[in-house]
């Protein structure tokens, strides 16, 4: 079995973040924890009209806000979530 076959990419998925606001436009966003093929947290935003996923910055101050409302315990490896109205920062 190969990693990607685990569902775990061999290698960081992003590679440029974004730090402005884009909360309202998110349809779902996932989690991936620093693990042993990257090692930095990662937060893959989906948008909700284009489908398109976007790299979110993790030290950007609305999106860590987002992580804490979401997930009040610190995630420990990979989470998928949906964003509901009242959760979106």
């Amino acid at each position: 079995r190969s990693v990607r076959s685990l569902g775990v990419e061999p290698h960081c998925r992003c590679i440029e973040t974004e730090s402005r606001r884009i909360g309202r436009h998110i349809e779902k966003f996932e989690l991936i924890s620093a693990n042993s093929h990257c090692e930095r947290l990662e937060i893959i935003a989906t948008l909700k009209k284009s489908g398109k996923e976007v790299c979110l910055n993790p030290e950007a101050p609305w999106v860590r806000k987002l992580i804490e409302t979401m997930f009040p315990t610190k995630p420990t490896q990979r989470h998928e979530k949906d964003a509901s109205p009242s959760e979106q920062v």
